[in-house]
């Protein structure tokens, strides 16, 4: 690969929709300097305000919701060139929470916080504060855990979804999490948890080999220094920034830090080789497209969500607790169909960025379009269908947004 395409590979998968403009840059500094750009902490984000509504007024509460979700497609769009935009939508994705069921974008937005606060250090301090995390509870029942009905599904899936993995744990070592994590309640209008100690369960358990009295920071502490951990956030990271098969080893080698990981990523010298190997899920699709096309996500509110909802992935309502999917799910007749029209509202919307292709000589149009949408090169069978369609610089780039090169980085 070229020094471009390295580069270029790198800025797909850490961030949102490369512009050419940001590949030159990377082009400049060279790839170190590159990472180190990408992987700095962000700045101070603001977060819209939503006034607490009565669950009952349904119309008001889905009214906030879409709010949130435009939010925070103008804060993908806008800082989708960070690393960091990217991280917390990644989070999102592991720590699944649906607002369906927690029917608050208040406490969806204090999740969000909670996941860009911590999400880019070490995961101990993360991990605690999601345990305590109101949205989480809600999302998995923790206000119903008491010492007299104890409901085990947040110390079930903390371990196997979030923290361990499938056969790391067992049965008693559920049981006796629950048992820690009695007694949390949720204050829906404040969008705070707090332990109720006449609900809590006290005592010592015994939970993954260690036997005596355990809070909740404790029962994160274990989870997070057991030896399956980073292995299990190494293989995680893997899935939706790398490829295919087993995470290599200098990402376990670098602990529990998420940055990190992503560092060892990106520089190692076998990771331009994944190219070619990740379909990007349809928030990554669309924000990326956002991006390079230069459209206002203001603006462009009503066909973006819908565009979202078309291609099955709305932020804040991923399926279940296991998130959404990966690879070729997003494959599928209908996605593409889904892909294609959604790709021509943007193209639509893109006005300068089609003038721009338009001054472009007719036969340097796939050209033109393979940098602005920082693919590194057409196939042959995808030059051919693109070919016709450059005399139209609108339809250029809105089936440029739908093939394979666009679709798979």
């Amino acid at each position: 690969m070229t020094d471009r395409s390295v580069v270029a590979h790198v800025l797909r998968r850490l961030t949102f929709g490369p512009t050419a403009a940001e590949v030159d840059a990377a082009v400049r500094d060279g790839l170190p300097a590159t990472v180190d750009r990408v992987l700095a902490p962000p700045g101070p984000v603001a977060y819209p305000s939503l006034p607490p509504v009565d669950r009952s007024d349904r119309q008001a509460a889905q009214a906030q919701v879409a709010d949130a979700t435009a939010w925070w497609i103008g804060q993908m769009a806008g800082r989708g060139g960070t690393a960091a935009e990217k991280l917390t939508f990644f989070w999102h994705g592991h720590w699944a929470t649906s607002v369906q069921k927690v029917r608050s974008a208040g406490l969806m937005l204090t999740q969000q916080k909670t996941l860009r606060t911590y999400g880019s250090g070490p995961t101990g301090p993360l991990v605690r504060a999601m345990l305590r995390d109101p949205a989480l509870i809600v999302w998995l029942d923790g206000q119903k855990n008491t010492r007299r009905a104890p409901n085990e599904n947040l110390a079930r899936e903390s371990m196997e979804l979030f923290t361990l993995g499938v056969g790391h744990y067992t049965e008693d070592d559920v049981k006796a999490a629950a048992r820690v994590l009695t007694g949390w309640t949720v204050d829906r209008q404040a969008g705070t948890s707090r332990l109720a100690p006449a609900r809590h369960a006290t005592g010592p358990v015994t939970l993954l080999g260690r036997t005596g009295p355990l809070d909740v920071d404790g029962y994160a502490d274990l989870l997070v220094r057991h030896p399956q951990h980073v292995p299990f956030l190494a293989g995680r990271v893997w899935l939706r920034y790398g490829g295919t098969g087993p995470a290599p080893a200098t990402l376990t080698a670098a602990g529990n830090d998420v940055p990190a990981i992503l560092r060892a990523l990106a520089l190692d010298p076998a990771f331009p080789r994944t190219a070619g190997q990740l379909v990007k899920q349809p928030v990554e699709w669309l924000v990326g497209a956002v991006r390079q096309l230069g459209v206002d996500p203001a603006a462009a509110r009503k066909p973006l969500q819908a565009g979202l909802r078309a291609l099955g992935q709305v932020p804040f309502r991923p399926p279940s607790v296991g998130g959404w999917p990966a690879g070729e799910a997003w494959l599928t007749t209908a996605a593409c169909q889904a892909r294609l029209r959604t790709g021509q509202a943007l193209a639509a919307l893109a006005t300068a960025t089609t003038q721009r292709l338009a001054e472009a000589a007719e036969a340097d149009r796939l050209d033109a379009l393979a940098r602005l949408l920082a693919v590194d090169a057409w196939a042959g069978r995808t030059a051919a269908v693109l070919r016709p369609a450059a005399k139209n610089p609108e339809r250029l780039l809105a089936i440029g947004l739908a093939t394979p090169e666009y679709t798979v980085c």
